[in-house]
Protein backbone atom coordinates (compact mmCIF):
# COMPACT_ATOMS: atom_id res chain seq x y z
CA UNK A 1 0.00 0.00 0.00
CA UNK A 2 1.49 3.34 -0.86
CA UNK A 3 2.17 5.53 2.16
CA UNK A 4 1.60 9.72 1.71
CA UNK A 5 4.78 11.84 1.87
CA UNK A 6 3.94 12.62 5.53
CA UNK A 7 3.71 9.39 6.81
CA UNK A 8 7.02 8.62 5.38
CA UNK A 9 8.53 11.50 6.69
CA UNK A 10 7.47 10.42 10.55
CA UNK A 11 8.60 6.61 9.65
CA UNK A 12 12.01 8.13 8.62
CA UNK A 13 12.76 10.99 11.05
CA UNK A 14 16.41 10.89 12.37
CA UNK A 15 16.77 7.53 11.06
CA UNK A 16 19.02 5.61 7.86
CA UNK A 17 16.79 4.62 4.81
CA UNK A 18 18.51 1.44 3.29
CA UNK A 19 19.71 1.83 -0.35
CA UNK A 20 19.27 -2.03 -2.21
CA UNK A 21 20.38 -1.85 -5.21
CA UNK A 22 22.25 -3.65 -7.50
CA UNK A 23 22.76 -2.71 -11.89
CA UNK A 24 23.19 -5.82 -14.42
CA UNK A 25 27.22 -5.70 -14.74
CA UNK A 26 27.19 -6.00 -10.53
CA UNK A 27 27.56 -9.32 -8.78
CA UNK A 28 24.10 -9.24 -6.76
CA UNK A 29 22.04 -8.81 -10.15
CA UNK A 30 20.49 -11.71 -11.01
CA UNK A 31 18.47 -11.89 -14.21
CA UNK A 32 16.02 -14.32 -12.88
CA UNK A 33 14.92 -13.07 -10.15
CA UNK A 34 15.61 -10.07 -7.93
CA UNK A 35 17.96 -10.66 -4.65
CA UNK A 36 16.98 -7.13 -3.44
CA UNK A 37 14.27 -7.92 -1.63
CA UNK A 38 16.32 -10.00 0.76
CA UNK A 39 18.62 -7.17 1.43
CA UNK A 40 15.60 -5.21 1.84
CA UNK A 41 14.13 -7.72 4.65
CA UNK A 42 17.55 -7.80 6.37
CA UNK A 43 17.50 -3.63 6.44
CA UNK A 44 13.89 -4.23 8.07
CA UNK A 45 14.96 -6.73 10.59
CA UNK A 46 17.82 -4.20 11.73
CA UNK A 47 15.58 -1.36 11.70
CA UNK A 48 15.07 0.61 8.39
CA UNK A 49 11.93 2.20 8.15
CA UNK A 50 11.88 2.85 4.37
CA UNK A 51 13.82 1.40 1.25
CA UNK A 52 15.64 3.45 -1.75
CA UNK A 53 15.90 1.07 -4.77
CA UNK A 54 16.43 1.24 -8.55
CA UNK A 55 14.14 -0.45 -11.20
CA UNK A 56 10.47 -1.50 -11.41
CA UNK A 57 10.90 -4.63 -10.95
CA UNK A 58 12.91 -3.86 -7.20
CA UNK A 59 9.75 -1.60 -6.58
CA UNK A 60 7.45 -3.42 -6.34
CA UNK A 61 9.53 -6.98 -5.42
CA UNK A 62 10.39 -4.46 -2.04
CA UNK A 63 7.38 -3.60 -1.58
CA UNK A 64 5.59 -6.78 -1.64
CA UNK A 65 8.36 -8.42 0.92
CA UNK A 66 8.36 -5.73 2.68
CA UNK A 67 5.50 -3.47 3.41
CA UNK A 68 7.50 -0.73 3.49
CA UNK A 69 7.90 2.70 1.50
CA UNK A 70 10.16 2.93 -1.47
CA UNK A 71 12.05 5.59 -2.81
CA UNK A 72 12.14 4.60 -6.62
CA UNK A 73 14.21 5.70 -9.12
CA UNK A 74 15.31 4.00 -12.87
CA UNK A 75 18.94 4.23 -13.59
CA UNK A 76 18.76 4.35 -17.74
CA UNK A 77 21.24 5.97 -20.08
CA UNK A 78 20.64 7.73 -23.15
CA UNK A 79 22.53 9.55 -26.04
CA UNK A 80 22.98 13.03 -24.99
CA UNK A 81 22.17 12.65 -21.43
CA UNK A 82 24.79 13.18 -18.64
CA UNK A 83 22.40 12.44 -16.15
CA UNK A 84 20.71 8.81 -15.56
CA UNK A 85 19.12 8.71 -12.61
CA UNK A 86 15.25 8.92 -13.72
CA UNK A 87 15.77 11.06 -16.37
CA UNK A 88 13.01 11.76 -18.78
CA UNK A 89 8.98 11.10 -18.49
CA UNK A 90 9.17 7.70 -19.55
CA UNK A 91 10.96 6.66 -15.92
CA UNK A 92 8.91 8.81 -14.05
CA UNK A 93 5.45 6.98 -15.38
CA UNK A 94 6.67 3.83 -14.69
CA UNK A 95 7.93 4.12 -11.24
CA UNK A 96 4.11 5.74 -10.81
CA UNK A 97 2.55 3.24 -12.20
CA UNK A 98 3.73 0.77 -9.74
CA UNK A 99 3.23 2.74 -6.68
CA UNK A 100 6.57 3.87 -5.76
CA UNK A 101 5.88 5.91 -3.09
CA UNK A 102 8.43 8.41 -3.56
CA UNK A 103 10.01 9.19 -6.48
CA UNK A 104 13.66 10.49 -6.97
CA UNK A 105 15.50 11.82 -9.88
CA UNK A 106 18.83 14.10 -10.98
CA UNK A 107 18.16 17.36 -10.82
CA UNK A 108 21.73 18.78 -11.26
CA UNK A 109 22.71 20.42 -13.77
CA UNK A 110 24.43 18.21 -16.11
CA UNK A 111 23.82 17.76 -19.62
CA UNK A 112 20.34 16.85 -20.78
CA UNK A 113 20.00 15.24 -24.18
CA UNK A 114 16.37 16.43 -25.12
CA UNK A 115 17.71 20.59 -24.66
CA UNK A 116 15.19 21.20 -21.76
CA UNK A 117 16.37 22.48 -18.19
CA UNK A 118 15.87 20.44 -15.00
CA UNK A 119 13.57 23.10 -14.09
CA UNK A 120 11.41 22.57 -17.54
CA UNK A 121 11.86 18.56 -16.93
CA UNK A 122 10.16 19.21 -13.27
CA UNK A 123 7.57 21.67 -14.13
CA UNK A 124 6.55 18.93 -17.03
CA UNK A 125 6.41 16.33 -14.07
CA UNK A 126 4.47 18.63 -11.88
CA UNK A 127 1.96 19.43 -14.43
CA UNK A 128 0.92 15.65 -15.18
CA UNK A 129 1.54 14.17 -11.64
CA UNK A 130 0.92 17.30 -9.03
CA UNK A 131 0.65 14.72 -6.09
CA UNK A 132 3.34 12.39 -6.26
CA UNK A 133 6.28 13.36 -3.63
CA UNK A 134 9.61 13.74 -5.73
CA UNK A 135 13.10 13.53 -4.35
CA UNK A 136 15.69 15.72 -5.94
CA UNK A 137 19.58 14.13 -6.07
CA UNK A 138 21.59 17.01 -6.25
CA UNK A 139 25.58 18.07 -6.35
CA UNK A 140 26.05 21.35 -5.01
CA UNK A 141 24.32 23.65 -2.80
CA UNK A 142 22.61 25.90 -5.36
CA UNK A 143 20.89 22.89 -7.62
CA UNK A 144 19.59 22.09 -4.20
CA UNK A 145 18.03 25.72 -3.75
CA UNK A 146 16.95 25.30 -7.62
CA UNK A 147 14.81 21.94 -6.99
CA UNK A 148 13.42 23.16 -3.52
CA UNK A 149 12.06 26.66 -5.77
CA UNK A 150 11.17 24.10 -8.49
CA UNK A 151 8.97 22.58 -5.98
CA UNK A 152 10.56 18.96 -4.89
CA UNK A 153 9.24 17.46 -1.58
CA UNK A 154 12.67 16.48 -0.33
CA UNK A 155 16.59 17.20 -1.86
CA UNK A 156 19.61 14.63 -1.10
CA UNK A 157 22.96 14.79 -1.63
CA UNK A 158 22.91 11.92 -3.52
CA UNK A 159 25.28 13.27 -6.51
CA UNK A 160 27.87 15.49 -4.25
CA UNK A 161 31.26 14.23 -5.90
CA UNK A 162 29.35 12.77 -8.83
CA UNK A 163 29.06 15.76 -11.02
CA UNK A 164 31.96 17.46 -12.71
CA UNK A 165 30.95 20.69 -11.53
CA UNK A 166 30.90 19.59 -7.62
CA UNK A 167 33.54 19.08 -4.90
CA UNK A 168 35.24 15.11 -4.51
CA UNK A 169 35.29 14.10 -1.17
CA UNK A 170 36.92 10.86 0.35
CA UNK A 171 33.81 11.11 2.87
CA UNK A 172 30.50 12.44 3.11
CA UNK A 173 29.93 15.97 1.88
CA UNK A 174 29.07 17.29 5.82
CA UNK A 175 29.37 21.26 4.63
CA UNK A 176 27.19 20.48 2.12
CA UNK A 177 24.16 19.22 4.22
CA UNK A 178 24.29 21.44 6.69
CA UNK A 179 24.45 24.46 4.32
CA UNK A 180 21.40 23.14 2.88
CA UNK A 181 19.38 22.09 6.10
CA UNK A 182 19.68 25.64 6.98
CA UNK A 183 18.72 26.98 4.03
CA UNK A 184 16.04 24.58 3.31
CA UNK A 185 12.44 24.16 4.87
CA UNK A 186 12.03 21.41 3.09
CA UNK A 187 13.16 17.72 4.58
CA UNK A 188 17.42 17.10 3.52
CA UNK A 189 18.10 13.83 2.81
CA UNK A 190 22.18 13.08 3.11
CA UNK A 191 23.31 10.55 0.85
CA UNK A 192 27.10 10.02 -0.72
CA UNK A 193 29.96 8.14 0.71
CA UNK A 194 28.47 7.19 4.34
CA UNK A 195 30.95 4.54 5.09
CA UNK A 196 30.92 4.21 8.68
CA UNK A 197 27.58 4.45 11.66
CA UNK A 198 29.28 7.52 12.65
CA UNK A 199 29.64 9.59 9.89
CA UNK A 200 25.55 8.53 9.37
CA UNK A 201 25.33 10.02 13.38
CA UNK A 202 27.38 13.09 12.37
CA UNK A 203 24.99 13.88 9.44
CA UNK A 204 21.81 13.37 11.63
CA UNK A 205 23.57 15.52 13.89
CA UNK A 206 23.46 18.17 11.22
CA UNK A 207 20.32 18.12 10.86
CA UNK A 208 19.49 15.80 8.12
CA UNK A 209 15.96 14.38 8.25
CA UNK A 210 17.50 10.95 7.47
CA UNK A 211 20.44 9.32 5.59
CA UNK A 212 20.59 6.98 2.88
CA UNK A 213 23.05 4.43 2.96
CA UNK A 214 23.86 1.96 0.31
CA UNK A 215 27.24 0.85 -0.24
CA UNK A 216 28.29 0.34 3.00
CA UNK A 217 25.48 -2.00 3.70
CA UNK A 218 24.21 -3.63 0.76
CA UNK A 219 26.95 -3.78 -1.69
CA UNK A 220 29.45 -6.61 -1.06
CA UNK A 221 32.04 -6.25 -3.68
CA UNK A 222 31.72 -2.33 -3.10
CA UNK A 223 32.71 -3.44 0.54
CA UNK A 224 35.46 -5.66 -0.15
CA UNK A 225 37.11 -3.58 -2.77
CA UNK A 226 37.24 -0.99 0.26
CA UNK A 227 39.30 -3.56 2.02
CA UNK A 228 41.37 -4.47 -0.30
CA UNK A 229 42.16 -0.63 -0.97
CA UNK A 230 43.28 -0.53 2.37
CA UNK A 231 45.29 -2.75 2.51
CA UNK A 232 47.47 -2.42 -0.70
CA UNK A 233 51.17 -1.01 -0.20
Amino acid sequence: MKKTLNEILALTKGSIIVSCQALPSEPMYCQEMSLMPFFAKAAQQAGSKAIRTSSVRDVVAIKEATGLPVIGLIKRNYEGFDSYITPTMREVDELVAVDSDVIALDCTYMKRGDGKTINEFLKEIRDKYPHIALMADISTFEEGINAWQCGVDLVGTTMSGYTPHSPKTEGPNYELVSRLVEALPIPVIAEGRVHQPDQAKKMLDLGAHAVVVGGAITRPLEIAQRFFKAIEP
